[in-house]
Parts: C-alpha cells; structure tokens; sequence
C-alpha cells in the first residue's frame, strides 16, 4: 500500500508509473488527497475541541475551591455541548479514515522505471536466455511419462481429490522429496535461514502481503474458522514480522522454507494447464528477504543470481524475462519470471517469480526499522520462489528423457539415491 506523505509528494509519477499497468489512477489519487486534507481539518478541530474541554475542566476544579456555582453550571453546559461535538468529529474521522483505506488498496504499487511498458506476457523483456538442447527421439510430454513409468497418477488424484491434485508415485514421490532438500540447501548455504510455517493464515495475514482484497477468489478459504490455505509460503513467512519495529543491525533478514501451497486457479481450462501445468496443489521452496531500502536492488540482483545458479546445476533451459506493467502482480514493484523449456511440449514454463515490493507490503505489514541514525523508517520486502516444483519435475522428465528411460541431474543423485527412472 502507498503511504499519504508519499501520494502527497509524489502524484504525478505516481500516476505516470501506474500507467504502464494499462491504469488510469489520475481519479483516485485525488480523491485520496481531497479526502487526506478533510481528514487533517477534520483532527485540527477535533484537537481543538478536546484542548478546549481539557482547559473547561481545570477552570471547573479551580471554581470548586472558591464555591462559584453559577460559573461551574455554566461551564459544565459547554463541557457537555463539547463533548457532543468531540464525539461527532471522532465519528466522521472513523469513516474518513475507512474511506481513505478503502481507497489506498485499490492503488496497486509504482512500477520502476526499468519495467517496460506493455499490456501483457507478449509485453515481457527478454534479458537471457540459454541454449535449448536437441533431444533425438521423439519427445514425450510429461503426463505421458509419468504414466509410461508409473510416477506420477493423475487419475489418482482426481479420484481422491479431483483434477489438479496429483499423486506422485514410488521414484516420481522421491524426486519430489529430493529436490525440496536440495532447494532448502543451496538457500542455507547462500545464507538464508530455514523456516517451517503454518500454511492456513487469518485475514490480517494475507491483508498484509496483498492477497487480501486482491486475490480472495483464488485462495481456498475455511468458512467456519475464517482462515485461507496459503498461495505461497511469502505470506506467512512475511508474516513473522508483521507490527514489528527492527533494528538496522538485525538487517538484512533472509528466510527460506517449504510448504505445499494451494490455489483455486479459477477459470483456468484448457491443453496449457494439462498435467502438471497448473495445479490447485503443489509444493514450493520460497525465499524471503527483509531489507534496508538502500540495499533492496542488490538483493534482488543477488536472489536473480542464486536462482540462475540452480538452474545451471540442473542443467534445464531456461529463460529470464522482466515483467511488463500489464502483467506485474499488483503488489510488486519490479519482477523477474524464471521460464524452462518444456522440450515435450515445446513451450515455455514458468518455474519462478523474484520480485520487490519496495515498503508497499511493509506499509500494509506496519514492518519498520530504526536505522542507523534512530529514526523509523519502512523496510523494504522481497521474495522470490526457488523453485515451484511441478513444472521443475515436468522439465527434468521431458528434458532428461532417452530411449531407455530418464535420466536425472547429477546433482539431484545424492538426494534420490538413483540416476535413472
């Protein structure tokens, strides 16, 4: 969410970076700024009146000591009369500041200036790209080899749950589990600190990173405990340090962590979403980092590196695009995808999302720090999947497949216990 002083300071670049979202904001930012200037008026008379009432109060305690009736029942009648009024002006102010709220979270977040414009995926920018490898047999998608090698049943899983919900089967089950532990370790060893979180969160939670109001229709959400099953483990990992007040020196703070992560993916039909595709079920290693804003660029050209360096140790092809405005996620001021080759499909698959938020998240977190200099300030938040594993295994079948069977990434070997399915 965009703090007031900083709507206040800087609407037209505001209104000329929403703009690359394909969003007119030019109406709601000043009705934000109308409304901010009523609310100001509207505390200055309410502090009038209560200093008011507060003096009224020591002019009666005086008046009591020298027995003046007629003053004291004359000064009690404004005290009355001005507590009425206090209690009006409160009223109004509640309801200005929920509008302004209201207003505030339909603002999605600035893009940089680095974003290009565009108004949707065909907008991206490509920045690299490696080779895409020739395979020389006729190349099988990886439902068809989840079955052929009896690892991964999605007859199964529609069975027990319905489609989107996958089982994974005797070696297909450990190649999930090993590439969840290797995850885990290449996050450690670049520094990050492993966490274990809830994956169901309250309303205050996916409020606070953006998913709520944005994204309710998408999360599954528990009616009669009002809680949501998690789209990803940024929220409750995010969450940990939500209403916190940090210190420069316990920055930067880098938090990794596996979940399963659920998503409703409503309206999503159709052969892109065949297997494992898209799915309402599926598990994720995510990285979280809490910065200072002076070095929040540099951690992200750090998180962008360290996934880069994954997918070279997997040896999958794979691409980096800089989102355009139309397809940047509402919350993110700047983000990078991750796309593999699917060679059975021969298409492109996203694997991973790094992203900064700038302090738009830590606005709505109430997440701040004392820097060096003793004075508060919002953090700036970032996050980046490494990796969503679906599409991963999906790229290692297809990619990794001979006449013989599939072979695996020497890397993942110690992990799996095995080199070939």
């Amino acid at each position: 969410m965009l703090g007031l002083r900083y709507i206040q300071e800087n609407k037209k670049s505001i209104i000329n970076g929403i703009k690359k979202r394909g969003i007119d904001s030019s109406k709601i930012i000043e009705k934000i700024i109308d409304l901010d200037k009523k609310r100001k008026e509207k505390q200055t008379e309410l502090d009038n009146h209560l200093a008011n009432s507060n003096k009224i109060a020591k002019e009666i305690g005086t008046l009591f000591k020298t027995g003046e009736t007629e003053k004291i029942n004359s000064l009690k009648e404004k005290s009355t009369n001005l507590k009425s009024l206090t209690k009006t002006l409160q009223e109004q102010l509640i309801e200005i500041e929920k509008s302004l709220l209201d207003l505030r979270i339909q603002l999605p977040n600035v893009p940089y200036e680095i974003v290009p414009k565009g108004n949707s995926e065909k907008d991206n920018e490509e920045i690299f790209k490696s080779e895409i490898p020739k395979i020389n047999i006729d190349c099988l998608p990886h439902w068809e080899l989840g079955k052929k090698y009896d690892i991964i049943d999605f007859e199964l899983g529609n069975k027990i749950s319905g489609a989107g919900f996958p089982v994974y089967k005797d070696k297909g089950a450990k190649l999930q589990r090993g590439l969840i532990n290797y995850f885990l370790d290449k996050n450690i060893s670049a520094g990050y600190k492993e966490v274990q979180v809830p994956i169901l969160i309250n309303e205050a939670s996916g409020y606070g990173t953006g998913q709520l109001p944005d994204k309710e229709g998408q999360m599954y959400h528990i009616g009669k405990d009002d809680l949501y099953l998690i789209p990803t483990a940024e929220v409750p990992i995010t969450n940990i340090y939500r209403n916190s007040l940090l210190d420069f020196k316990e920055l930067p703070i880098a938090l990794t962590g596996y979940t399963p992560c659920f998503r409703r993916e409503a309206g999503s039909y159709g052969a892109h979403v065949r297997g494992l595709n898209r799915l309402h079920q599926f598990d994720k290693v995510e990285m979280v980092r809490i910065e200072e804003p002076q070095n929040a660029l540099n951690a992200l050209e750090g998180m962008v590196s360290h996934i880069k360096s994954i997918l070279d140790e997997l040896k999958l092809p794979y691409r980096i695009l800089r989102l355009c405005g139309g397809d940047l996620g509402f919350t993110s001021a700047l983000t990078y995808d991750f796309e593999i080759y699917s060679v059975g499909q021969s298409k492109w698959l996203e694997v991973s999302s790094v992203s900064t938020f700038d302090s738009f998240q830590a606005e709505r977190l109430k997440l701040r720090y004392r820097n060096s200099k003793g004075k508060k300030e919002l953090v700036h938040t970032l996050n980046g999947s490494s990796l969503a594993l679906p599409r991963i295994i999906a790229g290692i079948l297809e990619n990794y497949q001979d006449a013989n069977g599939i072979n695996l990434p020497k890397v993942l070997v110690p992990y799996t216990g095995f080199e070939k399915i």
